[in-house]
């Protein structure tokens, strides 16, 4: 039996009068976990989620909003929108080279 990665969970949006915060993974999934479950429970609290057998910690992260924001903009960056970014410059139009 292995140990379970560690994960990296942000809050994206807590009720309060609900007591449930709306989290988000590095993988990009969305969660509703009971608030009273992650200490000191914010709005862009990050936190480091440890499995053991059945037991499962949340462990606050003052740096992990800030790493799923890049990790989430190099996931942007990797897609292209731009249809011919594989050819080499030479082969775009407008790329011939001028006297």
């Amino acid at each position: 039996m292995h140990a379970e990665p560690e994960n990296l969970l942000v809050i994206d949006v807590l009720d309060e009068d609900a007591g449930l915060a709306d989290v988000e993974d590095l993988r990009g999934r969305t969660f509703q976990l009971p608030a009273e479950w992650l200490p000191g429970a914010a709005d862009g609290a990050a936190y480091r989620v440890s499995v053991s057998g059945a037991q499962v910690t949340f462990t606050p992260d003052p740096n992990g909003a800030a790493l799923l924001r890049e990790r989430s903009k190099q996931t942007l960056l990797d897609f292209s929108d731009e249809p011919d970014s594989d050819r080499p410059d030479s082969d775009r139009p407008g790329s011939e080279d001028r006297p």
